[in-house]
């Protein structure tokens, strides 16, 4: 996120939240709040960071991502 009133902030936001909308949170019925979060937390962590390719990491998954930079940071 960068400074306030730059639009393509926003643009990154939305999608990045529109995702889990659509694939998760609209396919259940929560009894409770803390059930949705929870569900929606495990769903970004088991799903969404090991299984979903992103473009804007060349099409790597952000665990791969994360694998990477840790490893770099262990070498330098």
């Amino acid at each position: 996120m960068g400074r306030t009133g730059v639009c393509w902030d926003n643009t990154w936001a939305q999608s990045f939240n529109a995702t889990p909308k659509n694939e998760r949170v609209y396919q259940m019925i929560y009894p409770a709040r803390d059930k949705a979060i929870n569900d929606i937390a495990s769903w970004i962590e088991l799903t969404y960071n090991h299984t979903r390719l992103r473009s804007a990491l060349g099409y790597r998954t952000p665990n791969e991502v994360k694998q990477e930079h840790l490893s770099y940071t262990k070498a330098v």
